[in-house]
C-alpha cells in the first residue's frame, strides 16, 4: 500500500514537468528521491506500520505541496529546494526504521521541564507581545511568528509567554511542542497537540498507542472537537522553513474567542507569506543586558563562589570581550561557562582567560544551521568571510562580487531574492529600509570565515605575523594591514581569484607583486585610504571588478585602459580624482561609479554599450553623454550632481525621457538652489527617484510612477505632504531628510494609499503632524530622528491595521513625555531614545 502511494506521488510531479522551465531540476530531484525512497521501502520490506504509515503521508503531503508550489508563477527554485530538503528528512528517518520503532510521539509539557536559563532584556518583549500580539479577541487567521537568529532566545521568549500567570489564567488549553526541526511529521504532531489539550480522559482513549492507529483526518477531528468552544494557546517552538503546517491549521476551530497559535523559527515558514504582518523580529542584547546575562550565567550555576566568581574590576575588559558575542544569548552563555570551567579546572588569571576566548563551541552549535541553506545561499553566505566584521555592505556590491565570483547568475531578480533569503533565514539583516544595505552578526562572520576556510581555499593574513599558512594554494584571500610594512609573498597567488584589502592604506607592493596573479578576478581596496594606484595595476588582465571608493587617489593610470574584461569600476568618494580617457575604452564596463572627477577631454560613452548604472556624472558632461545613452536599452541608474540655479535641465529631460531610467539621482551644490524641476514629470519611467540639494520649490510635475522619493537638504518652506499626495498616488517609501522648515505638517485624507514606509528626519522646527482620516492606510513603519520640538505621533498613524514599527530618537525630555506610552523603549547608539513599536 505505501509503495503504491508514492509511485501514484511520483506520477504526479512527473506530469508538471515541461522540459522548459529552470524550476523542472527541482521537481526531477525530488522525484529522484522519492523513487529512492520506494526502493528503501521494498529492500527493507518495511511492513505497512504506524510511523511508516504516518511518513508515507508526510511525503505524499510534501510532493502535493511541490505541485502546488511548482505552479505558482512566482515560485523559485529555491522554494523547490526547501521541499526537497523536506523530504530528505523524511528519508533519513525513514532509513532508521527497524523491528525496534521508538515511541516518538511522547511529549513533555514544557511546565515539568528543568528550566535554568537565565532571562535576560526580555521583559519589554513579553509585555508587547501580551498586549498587542496574544491577548485578545477575534478569530485565528493566522499564527504569531517568533523570528530571529539562531541562539538569539526565541524559546526562551515563548517559554516565558507561556508561563507568563496571565496566560496561564487567559487560556482553557495550552500545549507545547519543541524540538520541530527534528523531522516530526503532521500526524505526530497532532498527536502531541492532542495529549496536552485533552486535561479529563477517564478511559485512557488518548493514549499515544490508540491515537498512532488513527489517521490525519480523524486526528484533526479530535483536536478541533476537543477545542471547540476553548480559548487555547498551541506553542510549536523551532519550526523549519519545510514544514507543512497544513494539518495543524485544518485541525483548529476558527472562533472569535481570542485563540492563538504561536511558532518560533530562524526563517519564515512556507505556509506563510513572507510579508506576514504577524511576524515579531528579535533583537540582539545591547551592552547592558549582554553584561548582565554574561554575569549571571558565570557567577550562577557554574561552581563559582567567593573569591572564584568573576572580579567587577574587570568589567571594562569583560564588556570588551562581549562585543565579539554581537549581543548573541547563546554566544554569550557560551562564553561564560567556558571561562567559568577553565576557572575551576585551571585557577587562571582572570586577564589570561579573557584574552583566550575561543568561539568554537558556539559556531559548532551555530553550523546546522548553515548546512540547512540551499547549497547557492551556502556560497553566498560563505562570501561574507571577505568582509570587514561589522560593516554595512551596499547590496549593489554584494551581487556585484556573487556575480563576479560565479557564485550566482547574473540576475537582477534572481540576487534580489537570494539577498532576502538570507534575511529571511536570519543570517544576515537589511539595515535601511530601502533595503539597500545589510549588516551581519560577528558570531555569523566567524563562522563564515571558518566555513570559507574550509570551503573555498580562503585564507586571512595580517603583517603582524599571525597567520596560518594554508595547505594549498588559496582561491581567495583577505589582507590585514597596519602602517608597517607588509612582507608580500607571491608563492600562492597563481590561483588566487579574489583579493580584498582591509586596514591601514600602506601599500608597498612592486610591481612583481602584482604581476603574480594571473586569474584575479576581484580586487576590492574600499576604505583603505589608498593614496596611489600603481600603474601595474594593468597587468591584471583578468580582473573583472575594482573596488576603489573612498579612498585619496588623485589620479587614475593611463594602464587602466588594459583591464578590457573590468565589468565593476567603483571610484567613488575619491575627491577630485582625475580620470584618464581611456577609461572610456573599456567596452565591458557595465557599472561605473565616480563623483568630483577631471576628465581632461570630454566624456566618451558610445563604446560602453553593455553600461547599466552610471553614478556621478556632471550635469555637462551629462549632456554631452546622452546621444550614446540613447542606444542603451540595459541603462538603468543615472546619478548626476553639480546643479544649481544656471544648470539647463529642460534639455537634460528632454534627452532622458528617451531612456528606460529606473532609477534617478538629482545632486545640488551645497548652499546653493538647485533649478527648477518641474518638467521631471515627462520621465514616465523612473520609479526611484533622489534630489540631494536646495530648492526653492518642490516639482508640481513628478514622475507618475514613482514608488520611492528621497529629499535630502531641499529645505521647503511649503509643506510638500498635499502635493506629493497628489502627484505620487503609487509611492511606497519616502524619506524627507532636512526637506522641511515649517512647523506643521499634514497628511490628508484618503492620501497615499500604497504607502508602507516614512522616514523623516532633521525637520528642526516641525511641532505637529496631522493626519486624516484612511490616509496612509498601509503604512508599516514610522521612523523620526532628530525632529527636536516632535513630542507626539498622531494616534491615526499608530492605529493603523497594517503599522508594525515606530522608531524615534528624540530628546531625553521627550523620552521622558513619552516613556509612559504604548511603546516599548530600547536604548540609542546615539545618546537618546529609541522607541519601537513592532505592533
Amino acid at each position: 500500500m505505501s509503495e503504491a502511494l508514492l509511485l501514484l506521488a511520483i506520477h504526479k510531479m512527473e506530469n508538471c514537468l515541461s522540459y522548459k522551465d529552470e524550476r523542472d531540476e527541482e521537481i526531477e530531484m525530488i522525484i529522484k528521491e522519492m523513487r529512492e525512497i520506494v526502493d528503501i521501502v521494498r529492500d527493507k520490506k518495511l511492513e505497512d506500520g504506524r510511523i511508516l504509515n504516518f511518513l508515507v503521508s508526510g511525503l505524499v503531503n510534501v510532493a502535493d505541496e511541490a505541485i502546488n508550489l511548482f505552479k505558482e508563477v512566482y515560485t523559485s527554485r529555491w522554494d523547490l529546494a526547501s521541499i526537497h530538503s523536506w523530504m530528505g528528512k523524511i528519508k533519513k528517518r525513514m532509513l532508521e526504521l527497524g523491528d525496534d520503532v521508538p515511541n516518538m510521539t511522547s511529549s513533555k509539557n514544557v511546565d515539568d521541564e528543568e528550566n535554568d536559563n537565565y532571562v535576560v532584556g526580555l521583559e519589554g518583549d513579553v509585555k508587547f507581545l501580551l498586549r498587542k500580539r496574544i491577548i485578545g479577541d477575534g478569530e485565528l487567521t493566522w499564527p504569531v511568528v517568533i523570528k530571529g537568529m539562531a541562539g538569539i532566545g526565541k524559546t526562551t521568549l515563548a517559554r516565558e509567554i507561556f508561563n507568563h500567570p496571565t496566560i496561564v489564567k487567559h487560556f482553557d488549553r495550552r500545549a507545547w511542542v519543541s524540538n520541530c526541526t527534528h523531522f516530526i511529521t503532521a500526524e505526530e504532531l497532532l498527536i502531541k497537540v492532542i495529549q496536552q489539550v485533552v486535561v479529563e480522559d477517564p478511559q485512557n482513549l488518548h493514549t499515544s498507542s490508540l491515537l498512532e492507529n488513527m489517521d490525519n483526518a480523524s486526528l484533526r477531528d479530535m483536536l478541533s472537537q476537543h477545542l471547540q468552544g476553548k480559548r487555547y494557546l498551541i506553542v510549536l517552538d523551532d519550526v523549519p522553513k519545510e514544514m507543512s503546517l497544513i494539518s495543524i491549521f485544518q485541525a483548529l476551530p476558527l472562533e472569535e474567542n481570542g485563540s492563538r497559535l504561536l511558532l518560533t523559527s530562524h526563517t519564515t515558514p512556507l505556509d506563510i507569506p513572507l510579508d506576514y504582518q504577524g511576524v515579531y523580529k528579535m533583537k540582539f542584547l545591547d551592552s547592558k543586558n549582554s553584561w548582565q546575562l554574561f554575569l549571571k550565567t558565570i557567577n550562577h550555576g557554574n561552581k563559582l563562589t567567593g573569591e572564584h566568581k568573576f572580579p567587577m574590576h574587570l568589567e571594562h575588559m569583560g564588556k570588551q570581550m562581549l562585543r565579539k558575542c554581537g549581543g548573541l544569548p547563546l554566544a554569550i552563555k557560551e562564553v561564560a561557562k567556558q571561562l567559568a570551567e577553565k576557572k575551576v579546572s585551571g585557577g587562571s588569571e582572570w586577564e589570561q582567560l579573557l584574552e583566550s576566548v575561543d568561539f568554537g563551541s558556539t559556531l559548532k552549535l551555530l553550523e546546522p544551521f548553515y548546512l540547512q541553506l540551499d547549497p547557492k545561499l551556502q556560497s553566498c553566505f560563505l562570501s561574507m568571510a571577505f568582509f570587514k566584521e561589522n560593516t554595512t555592505l551596499r547590496a549593489e556590491k554584494l551581487i556585484q562580487i556573487w556575480v563576479t565570483g560565479g557564485v550566482v547568475e547574473d540576475s537582477e531578480d534572481g540576487c534580489g531574492r537570494i539577498l532576502e533569503d538570507l534575511v529571511n533565514d536570519s543570517f544576515i539583516d537589511y539595515v535601511n529600509d530601502k533595503r539597500t544595505k545589510y549588516i551581519m552578526n560577528v558570531v555569523l562572520h566567524m563562522l563564515s570565515i571558518q566555513k570559507a576556510e574550509e570551503k573555498l581555499g580562503f585564507e586571512i593574513l595580517r603583517n603582524n605575523g599571525n597567520n596560518r599558512p594554508s595547505e594549498s594554494p588559496p582561491h581567495h584571500r583577505v589582507i590585514i594591514c597596519s602602517r608597517d610594512k607588509f612582507n608580500y609573498s607571491t608563492d600562492q597567488d597563481k590561483l588566487l581569484v579574489s583579493l580584498f584589502f582591509h586596514g591601514g592604506g600602506y601599500l608597498d607592493a612592486s610591481p612583481s607583486y602584482w604581476k603574480s596573479f594571473e586569474k584575479l578576478k576581484i580586487l576590492d581596496l574600499e576604505d583603505f585610504g589608498l593614496k596611489v594606484l600603481p600603474e601595474s595595476i594593468g597587468t591584471l588582465m583578468e580582473l573583472i571588478y575594482l573596488g576603489l571608493r573612498n579612498n585619496y587617489i588623485k589620479e587614475l593610470p593611463e594602464t587602466l585602459g588594459w583591464l578590457k574584461k573590468l565589468e565593476v569600476l567603483d571610484i567613488a568618494q575619491n575627491f577630485m580624482v582625475e580620470v584618464p580617457v581611456v577609461i572610456w575604452e573599456l567596452h565591458s564596463l557595465r557599472q561605473l561609479y565616480m563623483s568630483n572627477l577631471i576628465c581632461r577631454k570630454p566624456l566618451n560613452i558610445d563604446t560602453l554599450e553593455y553600461l547599466g548604472t552610471l553614478t556621478y556624472v556632471t550635469i555637462d558632461n551629462c549632456i554631452i553623454l546622452i546621444s550614446g545613452l540613447r542606444m542603451f536599452s540595459v541603462f538603468k541608474k543615472l546619478g548626476i550632481e553639480g546643479l544649481d540655479g544656471n544648470s539647463d535641465v529642460s534639455k537634460l529631460f528632454v534627452s532622458l525621457a528617451d531612456l528606460f531610467l529606473d532609477h534617478l539621482i538629482l545632486r545640488g551644490y551645497r548652499f546653493r538652489s538647485m533649478p527648477c524641476l518641474d518638467e521631471l514629470g515627462i520621465l514616465q519611467s523612473v520609479r526611484t527617484l533622489k534630489l540631494d540639494g536646495l530648492l526653492a520649490t518642490l516639482p508640481n510635475n513628478l514622475p507618475p510612477n514613482i514608488e520611492s522619493l528621497t529629499l535630502i537638504d531641499s529645505c521647503l518652506d511649503e509643506d510638500p505632504m498635499p502635493l506629493l499626495a497628489e502627484k505620487l498616488p503609487k509611492l511606497k517609501y519616502l524619506k524627507l531628510h532636512n526637506a522641511y522648515t515649517g512647523q506643521q505638517m499634514v497628511i490628508l485624507d484618503d492620501s497615499f494609499p500604497l504607502l508602507q514606509i516614512l522616514c523623516i528626519e532633521e525637520l528642526w522646527n516641525l511641532r505637529n503632524v496631522h493626519c486624516g482620516k484612511y490616509a496612509m492606510r498601509t503604512l508599516e513603519k514610522l521612523e523620526i530622528h532628530d525632529c527636536p520640538y516632535l513630542d507626539t505621533v498622531p494616534e491615526e498613524i499608530v492605529m493603523l491595521a497594517c503599522f508594525k514599527e515606530l522608531k524615534m530618537v528624540t530628546t531625553k525630555s521627550i523620552a521622558t513625555k513619552m516613556r509612559d506610552s504604548n511603546l516599548r523603549i530600547v536604548n540609542s547608539p546615539f545618546g537618546g531614545c529609541v522607541f519601537v513599536n513592532d505592533i
